[in-house]
Order: structure tokens, then sequence, then C-alpha cells
């Protein structure tokens, strides 16, 4: 579905992805909080809401759920939920596997394969909201996997496009797994500051949100393309678009 202009008065743009009385999908900002933080700064929840009100003309509070998160600095595809049963519906297809995202990443460097999995046990610092690599039975950590494919590679840059899919939704498992192997994200002052310079815009987009409608059951995909900037148009728009009608045709992501 084409993205519709979402207004937001003296805020960032936004489009709205998909909606209707269950869901609203929308191409999230970069650089804008998901929900409201120690920075003060708008964040998203709170605009979506601000929105909602202003449009259906709602009085009182607007309720609307929030089901997965993307970290400030990413940009992309988000769904949330307008009511407590389709939140309750959204998060149980994401406790059993049924909610499918995928990313576009651009890292430093070429992965040692094209194609694999990267499976770490992470363990967060509340205190620096900062994540770490640990042993396995590490206390407090967490398993994280996800499965990445290189779409392609630009040598004299030493950067390359990969695809990712989330089987665990860990905070910043992607910047942190990808930085564990030697390949931080462009742009990723947290988890690659030693190869990035201060004010690049992290290479990293929500591609694509599916998940199965939390009413009827068919099939809800929502679909954001990175914006054609540096570095994401070192390659052919034609590889996003690609990727991205794969899942809207039924591919599962794994590779």
């Amino acid at each position: 579905m084409p993205a519709e202009p979402l207004h937001t008065s003296g805020h960032p743009r936004m489009a709205i992805l998909y909606e209707d009385n269950h869901l609203l999908g929308i191409e999230k900002p970069v650089n804008v909080p998901t929900q409201e933080d120690a920075s003060g700064d708008p964040d998203l929840l709170s605009l979506l809401k601000e929105d909602i009100k202003e449009r259906y003309d709602k009085p009182g509070n607007v309720y609307l759920g929030l089901v997965h998160r993307l970290d400030r600095p990413v940009g992309g595809a988000m769904i949330f939920a307008k009511t407590s049963k389709a939140a309750s519906r959204l998060s149980e297809a994401v406790r059993s596997r049924k909610f499918d995202k995928s990313y576009m990443a651009v890292v430093r460097g070429i992965p040692g394969k094209q194609s694999g999995r990267l499976t770490d046990f992470l363990l967060k610092d509340e205190r620096t909201n900062t994540v770490r690599v640990v042993p396995k039975g590490t206390p407090d950590s967490k398993e994280a996997i996800l499965d990445y494919r290189v779409l392609g590679s630009s040598p004299q840059d030493n950067l390359s496009l990969v695809q990712i899919t989330l089987l665990t939704g860990r905070s910043h498992q992607i910047r942190v797994q990808f930085s564990h192997i030697g390949c931080p994200l462009y742009g990723d002052q947290k988890y690659g500051s030693e190869v990035n310079k201060p004010g690049e815009q992290i290479a990293l987009w929500s591609l694509y949100v599916g998940v199965p409608h939390p009413i009827t059951k068919e099939p809800v995909d929502l679909i954001s393309m990175p914006p054609r900037q540096y570095p994401w148009n070192l390659w052919e728009e034609t590889i996003y678009k690609q990727t991205a009608e794969n899942y809207t045709a039924g591919y599962n992501g794994n590779f």
C-alpha cells in the first residue's frame, strides 16, 4: 500500500503504511525515540496518539499499544495496536514467532560468509544503555539469534549491504552482533566508534514487518524503503524492491 503522509504539526513528517480500526502501520522517522525517554524529546508513541486524537476527534486519552520497538536512530516500518485486543494478539504473535521483521543494514567490511546465522548471548547494562556479548550461562544474559544475507559489497568504500531477519528481539541486537563479528554498522557511534565518524547516520532500516491481522487473520505486510542517500544509494533501488517483494510473495526469510 502506498505510503500516505501523516501530519504531526511541528514534528518530523511520517507516513501511514496501513490503517484500520485495529492496527496502525507507519514509517518511523530516524532519530525519534519510539517512546518517552530521559531526553524529553517528542516520542513516536505520543505523536501518534496526538495525531489519532486530532484526525478522529477523539475525546479523552487515546489507546495505542506498543508491541515492538526500533532504536532511536533507526527508521522504517513499525506497527501499533489501536485496541487492547489487537495488542494482546500481536504480543502473542511475537511470542509464537509469527511476527516477521526484516531489516536492511550497511556494515563496515565484508562478513566472512555470504549468509548465515548469528547466535550470541547478550547482557544489557541498564546504567549505560549498552549491550555486550557474554559467555552462555552468564546471569541475566539472553540468547540472540538472527539470520543474514549479504546482498552486495562496495570494496572501494569497504561497505556491504546486508539483509537481516530477526529470530529474537533483543535490545540493540543487530548492532551488537555485527560489531562482534568485526562488521559494525555504518554510522553506529555506540558499537562502532573506532571506524565511524560523529554525525554519520546509522545505516539500519526496518524494511518489512509482517503479521497475521489480529481479527481477520489475513496477512498484513508493511514495507518501507531506505532513503536514496549515502550509503544506501551505493546499490540500485531494484535490490531493495526485490527483497521487499519476496516477502509479499510469501518468502519466509530463511536463507
